[in-house]
């Protein structure tokens, strides 16, 4: 594992550290003529290569610049959107897993772990936890706000436009950090969070002709902390 780390350290390093934003328009506009979109894959190669500090192991260095470079290249034929930087982070630490998989460890004592963690309950517990307090929980409010959503809908359908999506986030954001905070028995740091978010809600909730609106995110808002606060109590307790 130790070894993993360094080379997922040096990727870190070398993709948000030791890349000039020149190198980036550079690789959006040359694409695959782009002599920075090679420089950038050789510098991966060579920071794994000093991290790792096996001088022997020449080839995983050279196959990881090949991958690399493969990964940003398909990347950089894709309209520069979010989904496509979550995509790319992802294959280039698939494929450092896999390297290190090939090179470095043990293929049953890794399949063993493996199924260790997912053998035990706790663990089990603890990702259901999070999933709930994903997507349904967000159904969970949904339905249950449903008819003051219409309502206010016909009211601000043009005057209060949000960011598509945003509140869906927001919700997912704060259920996740709530459900952590009592996983680690950091209670009042819950305090904090909801503290925060009615700051930032603040012109909503003190504006008198927005009192429908108002009472809207007050029971959304409660909503949302109250599913996440009895489920981290219910986890808390089989573990």
């Amino acid at each position: 594992m130790d070894i993993l780390l360094r080379l997922i350290a040096a990727h870190l390093i070398g993709d948000f550290f030791l890349q000039p934003k020149a190198w980036v328009k550079s690789k959006q506009q040359k694409r695959i003529k782009s002599i920075h979109l090679i420089l950038h894959a050789v510098l991966h190669g060579v920071l794994a290569y000093i991290f790792l500090a096996d001088w022997q192991k020449v080839l995983l260095p050279l196959i990881l610049i090949v991958l690399h470079w493969s990964i940003d290249l398909l990347k950089v034929y894709r309209k520069p959107v979010f989904q496509w930087f979550v995509i790319d982070q992802i294959l280039h630490l698939i494929s450092i897993i896999v390297l290190w998989y090939i090179f470095y460890a043990n293929g049953f004592e890794v399949k063993y772990d493996i199924l260790n963690f997912f053998h035990d309950p706790k663990n089990i517990w603890i990702i259901v936890g999070y999933i709930f307090v994903l997507n349904p929980t967000s159904m969970i409010i949904y339905h249950a706000t449903e008819k003051w959503q219409k309502e206010l809908q016909k009211k601000h359908e043009k005057s209060q436009e949000g960011l598509e999506n945003a509140g869906k986030w927001i919700g997912y954001l704060e259920r996740i950090l709530t459900l952590t905070f009592i996983l680690f028995n950091q209670f009042t740091a819950i305090g904090f969070l909801i503290a925060a978010k009615s700051i930032f809600r603040f012109g909503d909730l003190t504006n008198s002709k927005e009192r429908k609106l108002t009472e809207y995110i007050l029971i959304g808002t409660f909503l949302s902390f109250t599913i996440s606060i009895l489920l981290g109590i219910l986890i808390k307790l089989q573990l």
